[in-house]
């Protein structure tokens, strides 16, 4: 489906396509399709508009987001400190790089007075600054504008200035022209093909994890580049709601469960 959409020029159109297939966009308009058919088929009508509902509040539930996350997504486990201490080793004889992935930016944030990067860009980033200074390893930062983004600072542009500004740790390396995590993947192993990169700590969210590793191998093994890619998950703290909290709907219940069925379909059409 994304190759489709690459061939028909339609890649800018993804955001909307995603908008229209994710919660809660289809089971509104399924609600009102079951108050139509309320009109000619009561029984069939009612049942669609109660079914559709049900699916609204589950979407909205923060347990249904994490239940997603860890039974479909399986994202990998955090880098331990034993597994730091033998990547920094392995790094004095094997070339690595961090590579830190965006997830949005802002074009001008009104109380800097200058762009920005979004809150999941700027947590990526804070921890691929704390892995460089505990192994070493030197980071590279891969986010352009976005398909439904404005014109503007890419967010590898400004990754580096808060890098080097905020957190006294300059980026070795900027991708800014990748719109999503396949084009990342391409443009970024093009980029660490020039130093000799051999393998990779790929920092992104956990539930992004999966998607991201295979856009990263696969794009190694069409550039043929042979680097290892390992993943440095974060993000993967619990949330600390009550129980019954987490079966009540909420706009942060919406958020996770939109961004685990949009990592699942993107896994399903390899995007």
């Amino acid at each position: 489906m994304n190759d489709l959409l690459v061939l028909l020029g339609m890649e800018s159109w993804k955001p909307v396509l995603g908008a229209f297939l994710l919660p809660p966009v289809p089971l509104l308009l399924l609600t009102l399709v079951g108050a139509r058919m309320i009109l000619w088929r009561r029984g069939w009508g009612w049942l669609v508009v109660v079914l559709s509902l049900t699916g609204l509040w589950l979407s909205a539930c923060s347990g249904v987001g994490d239940w997603l996350v860890r039974a479909a997504l399986k994202p990998p486990m955090a880098l331990g400190t034993d597994r730091l201490a033998e990547l920094k080793r392995e790094s004095a004889s094997v070339k690595t790089a961090i590579v830190v992935l965006g997830a949005g930016r802002e074009p001008l944030a009104p109380e800097y007075g200058i762009s920005n990067l979004r809150p999941a860009s700027m947590e990526r980033l804070r921890y691929g600054v704390w892995l460089s200074r505990e192994t070493g390893v030197p980071i590279a930062f891969s986010g352009g504008s976005g398909h439904a983004a404005t014109s503007g600072a890419s967010e590898a542009d400004i990754a580096a200035r808060i890098a080097a500004r905020e957190f006294a740790r300059p980026l070795k390396w900027t991708e800014p022209e990748s719109r999503d995590t396949r084009e990342n993947a391409a443009h970024t192993m093009a980029l660490l093909r020039g130093p000799g990169i051999e393998q990779i700590l790929l920092v992104t969210h956990g539930w992004h994890m999966p998607r991201a590793i295979r856009a990263f191998e696969q794009a190694a093994q069409r550039t043929g580049t042979p680097v290892r890619v390992i993943p440095a998950p974060m993000g993967l703290a619990p949330t600390e709601d009550r129980p019954v909290l987490r079966w009540l709907p909420s706009s942060e219940g919406l958020r996770s469960t939109r961004q685990a069925l949009h990592e699942l379909l993107g896994l399903l059409v390899g995007a």
